[in-house]
């Protein structure tokens, strides 16, 4: 299952995983997508899991839905910027949307053998690695998605020890979310190499990575 299907890192993991041919099925989810899904509507990711759960096992979970503002606000630059209607949608879309997801879609995970629920999340959700500041909602909701998936992987092992609940920094990549940075110079990657780097995480990830904030080259980001 691919959740923000539509989206770049999303459309390029969905090609990669029907490429590969190892599952018997890919279905990609969004709002411009059949199975509809909303991550600020808790009934279509109920609807979305229900949809899945009839088409047979379900091995992986990979969300890529994510915003770095809202409602075309820019990302705050100072305390000054805040907003709590901005924030508040930053936080339903990067954090509570994916706990809902979470809800749903891990009792879906087969009690044996390997199974992953990934989700990305971003090197600034590190609160130990923030030196920069700013980014205020965007830092804070993904701070609070490593938090999710660290607690839901400590319940998810008891019910599924041999499964993964990862969160997943792809770097910088040339999406809509990275359109603010196309003129600063900085060396953006191709939503296609993304989805190629972040499917190796995911199939070198076990059990023991379970509940970490992960790297696109596979190594741990600190929190």
């Amino acid at each position: 299952m691919v959740i923000g299907s539509s989206g770049g890192i999303g459309a390029a993991m969905t090609t990669a995983l029907q490429a590969d041919g190892r599952f018997d099925k890919v279905i990609g989810m969004s709002r411009s997508a059949a199975p509809f899904l909303d991550l600020t509507r808790e009934e279509t990711i109920a609807a979305a899991a229900a949809f899945a759960a009839v088409h047979g096992e379900v091995r992986l979970v990979f969300n890529a839905a994510g915003v770095l503002s809202a409602d075309g606000a820019s990302a705050e630059r100072s305390w000054r910027e805040l907003d709590p209607v901005a924030m508040a949608l930053a936080f339903q879309i990067n954090a509570i949307g994916p706990a809902l997801l979470l809800k749903h879609f891990l009792p879906l995970l087969p009690r044996g053998g390997k199974s992953v629920f990934a989700t990305l999340s971003a090197r600034v959700g590190s609160i130990s690695d923030n030196a920069l500041g700013g980014w205020y909602s965007y830092h804070a909701s993904k701070a609070a998605l490593n938090q999710l998936v660290r607690t839901a992987a400590v319940e998810l092992a008891r019910r599924a020890p041999e499964a993964a609940c990862l969160a997943l920094h792809p770097g910088t990549v040339d999406t809509g979310l990275s359109r603010p940075f196309r003129k600063t110079g900085l060396r953006l990657r191709s939503p296609e190499d993304a989805a190629d780097r972040l499917l190796a995480v995911i199939d070198g990830a076990g059990a023991s990575q379970s509940g970490l904030l992960l790297d696109s080259d596979g190594t741990t980001i600190p929190w």
